[in-house]
């Protein structure tokens, strides 16, 4: 009986050593694959995250609430991001300061708000005449835009991910009609972005202003036109009751890209497969956001249509005139600031190589299939 107990014990003795080696390996084989997953699943982290939107326009605030949900989801909730609407947390053009002093770790915007600080922030999201939504993802992935911007961002201590694209835009309301290149001249219009800097040498004047400024100075006639973006989120904000001329095409936005933008310091700090699971979340929301817009514009447009907004497409003078002023602007830019001339210089080069092949195959089929009764 005694012998019966020395083996048992010895046994005992002798699994518990080999499963601890076992479990020791098994860490240490998965550390070598995989980044040492079992320390790391453990790393628990909060970040919070601001947006330049609020959450009554859904379209594009609820790209950020996605992200944060995947964000949860495939750290087993270990990495958790909570999305505050605009003025929550920051106001709405202040989220680029917030990110880059560490107020908060992360945010949801379009570059183009803050040109301000430099003309180069626009080639994030959309600059007059320039790449239309799959052209400017592509650019980003496959080109050199994604290489470019952070180079740029660097300076602002900010690391983006492309994050959301409302497609092509519409041209706006306007409160009287807009016939010709003459009807511009000293025309109040509310905008973002670079192509204000268009649209003034083409006579206009232009504001800026966050969405839920706008319906109240279009009603009161503080400005005479707006452009937002598209029939979706330009129902919600009522403009065609006070401003029915809706015009098209938006030849400042042909594909108007959002970004993540993370606070560098706390994305280094980040275990490996964090930083992929934001890479993985922030691509997911990206192909969101454009699918709610193209889902959602088509029943919109005809809502404001039967609501009595009365649809214009822009005149060809307004657009020759627009896109030689676009032009020769870039030209001067480039000449004086030699950020943006580093990342136009390869954006041009892409978008003339992309429209070379889209007037071809893209155009072909679009011509014949809007001209056809469905």
């Amino acid at each position: 009986m005694e012998q019966q107990k020395k083996d048992l014990q010895g046994r005992r003795s002798f699994l518990k050593k080999t499963g601890a080696g076992i479990v020791a390996g098994a860490g240490i084989a998965a550390g070598i694959g995989g980044g040492a997953p079992f320390a790391h699943a453990q790393t628990t982290i909060r970040w919070r995250l601001a947006s330049s939107f609020p959450k009554a326009l859904d379209a594009l605030f609820s790209p950020a609430e996605e992200f944060a949900k995947i964000v949860g989801q495939m750290s087993g909730g270990k990495f958790t991001i909570t999305a505050h609407q605009a003025g929550e947390l920051l106001p709405a053009f202040g989220v680029v300061d917030g990110v880059q002093n560490g107020t908060v770790e992360c945010c949801h915007t379009a570059p183009y708000y803050f040109f301000g600080k430099d003309e180069t922030f626009a080639i994030g999201t959309a600059i007059p005449f320039g790449l239309n939504s799959r052209q400017m993802t592509a650019w980003m992935h496959e080109g050199n835009g994604l290489k470019l911007m952070r180079e740029f961002y660097k300076a602002y201590n900010i690391i983006n991910f492309p994050m959301g694209n409302t497609g092509a835009q519409m041209g706006g309301w306007y409160r009287k009609e807009v016939k010709s290149l003459k009807d511009l001249k000293g025309l109040k219009m509310r905008t973002a972005g670079i192509a204000g800097n268009v649209m003034q040498r083409l006579g206009m004047v232009t504001v800026s202003m966050p969405a839920g400024e706008i319906y109240t100075s279009l009603e009161k006639g503080t400005i005479d036109a707006v452009e937002f973006v598209g029939p979706y989120d330009d129902l919600k904000l009522g403009f065609y009751k006070v401003a029915p001329n809706y015009y098209y095409p938006g030849w400042w936005e042909g594909g108007a890209a959002t970004d993540l933008y993370v606070n560098a310091k706390a994305y280094e700090a980040l275990p490996a497969e964090y930083k992929a699971i934001i890479a993985a979340a922030a691509a997911r929301s990206h192909v969101m956001m454009q699918s709610i817009y193209d889902v959602k514009n088509p029943v919109a447009l005809k809502q404001l249509v039967a609501g009595g907004a009365k649809l214009h497409r822009f005149s060809k003078d307004i657009l020759d005139a627009a896109f030689k002023e676009s032009l020769a602007l870039y030209s001067e830019l480039s000449a004086k600031n030699p950020r943006w001339k580093k990342v136009y210089e390869d954006y041009s080069k892409f978008r003339a190589e992309a429209n070379m092949w889209f007037r071809f195959a893209e155009a072909g089929f679009d011509d014949f299939m809007h001209s056809q009764k469905l």
